[in-house]
């Protein structure tokens, strides 16, 4: 009887910071003056005038781009780009190295889970869950690299021979011009700008329609800075416009209140789920029935792997799995699936008017869609098929530095005792301040 072969072990794990501006996967880490940083765009922290000019301003990109590798006994190296920086590489080793080093890469599900509940106490969502999510990547990336296979072969094959785009950027004529199917604009102005802010959102995106033409689809992202109400009213006021889709008007947590506009306008099509984590936030979302596609980030909602399980939970309630961005991460993911009908490309370049890689020049042969669409033969190489480039490499920091605490400590307090004993606060006694501080 023929034995199975023996496959290679987790070896190591890296991790970096990548530095500067523009590369990888944190999309709004990109230089001023970018239209994904500072353009008028409605969000969570537009009620206060003074973060309306620049995202920036409030923190959006504060926490930069990681990157990761895993190295399998064999030499064979995996890697993924997320958004995360220091406290990222902070976690991957303090915490989830423990679960990797010396296990077989093909147990992603077993992986995941150790990975997943161990951070429980603290994660659940958010940055643990996003970091989660990379080396979840990586390990895919290097499952591919020793089968020799691409990503989406090992997780089902292709439903499709081509996946279509709709592009997200400031400029829907210029997306037409691109050849995107449809394109989607942020709305600029927040409820608390009132009925004048309300009226402008409505010129807005009268003026995009008028550009486009009545048949191109146009829809427009919200990013979580509406509430129910607002949702409604402008709903109402834009109907004439045949919005295709209203993404992401409320808090992921408002689960009631997609219920709401739902029934309110029950022929108009909404849309969440890029801010959403694991199988368990997608549950609600999917359950409800409220919701017409739901778009996981694939970088963040926890990989691959539960990426797989939630698009398989959608299936059973018949609804579309469109995923956040996350260029070749996502491709993967939708060209494998059936409930997957095509996938958004964010405008990395600073006017939106052009197609560039995603991940800025992170890696030299990232594909990019072509007159609007890629297809299966663009994705045949192993892995997740990205080379490193090698004037990126120079940029990224190695982790080390993070890890490195100091083996030097504050001395002991000194107790009020000790205090009166020696004297009152304040003074030095035998070389050793006591009491307050000094500067």
């Amino acid at each position: 009887m023929a034995s199975v072969k023996a496959f290679p072990t987790i070896k190591s794990i890296r991790s970096f910071v990548i530095g500067g501006v523009g590369s990888g996967g944190d999309y709004h880490n990109v230089k001023g003056g970018h239209w994904l940083i500072d353009s008028p765009i409605s969000t969570p922290c537009s009620r206060w005038e003074k973060y309306r000019a620049s995202r920036t301003s409030w923190g959006i990109n504060v926490l930069g781009s990681f990157f990761v590798e895993i190295e399998a006994s064999d030499g064979t190296v995996g890697f993924a780009t997320g958004f995360g920086g220091p406290p990222a590489c902070w976690l991957v080793h303090q915490h989830f190295e423990r679960f990797l080093i010396g296990e077989d890469p093909r147990n992603t599900n077993h992986l995941f889970e150790q990975m997943y509940r161990a951070s429980m106490f603290y994660g659940r969502k958010g940055l643990p869950v996003a970091v989660i999510s990379v080396i979840d990547l990586a390990l895919w990336d290097l499952l591919g690299k020793i089968r020799g296979e691409p990503v989406y072969k090992l997780i089902g094959g292709n439903t499709k021979d081509r996946i279509d785009f709709y592009c997200t950027g400031p400029d829907p004529p210029a997306a037409k011009k691109m050849g995107f199917w449809g394109a989607k604009v942020p709305l600029p102005y927040c409820p608390e700008e009132g009925h004048v802010g309300l009226k402008k959102n409505v010129e807005f995106l009268r003026k995009h329609r008028e550009s486009v033409g009545p048949d191109f689809p146009l829809m427009v992202d919200c990013y979580m800075s509406l509430n129910v109400p607002y949702t409604i009213e402008i709903a109402k006021a834009c109907e004439d416009l045949n919005i295709n889709w209203w993404e992401e008007c409320l808090s992921p947590d408002d689960t009631d209140g997609f219920e709401q506009i739902k029934r309110a306008h029950p022929t108009i099509k909404f849309t969440t789920g890029e801010h959403e984590y694991s199988r368990y936030g997608f549950r609600k979302l999917i359950e409800g029935r409220n919701l017409d596609i739901i778009q996981p980030d694939v970088m963040w909602l926890g990989g691959m792997t539960e990426l797989l399980r939630v698009a398989a939970m959608a299936s059973a309630y018949d609804i579309p799995v469109v995923p956040h961005a996350s260029g070749p991460y996502s491709y993967h993911f939708v060209i494998s699936q059936p409930n997957t009908p095509f996938q958004e490309y964010l405008a990395n370049s600073p006017d939106g008017r052009s197609v560039l890689p995603v991940f800025g020049d992170l890696f030299v042969d990232e594909p990019i869609p072509t007159d609007g669409f890629l297809t299966a033969a663009d994705l045949d190489k192993p892995g997740f098929g990205l080379t490193l480039n090698p004037v990126a490499r120079a940029k990224l920091i190695p982790s080390t530095y993070l890890l490195a605490i100091p083996t030097n400590s504050l001395p002991p307090p000194v107790s009020e005792e000790k205090k009166e004993v020696n004297g009152v606060n304040g003074r030095h006694v035998e070389g050793e301040l006591v009491g307050k501080a000094k500067a």
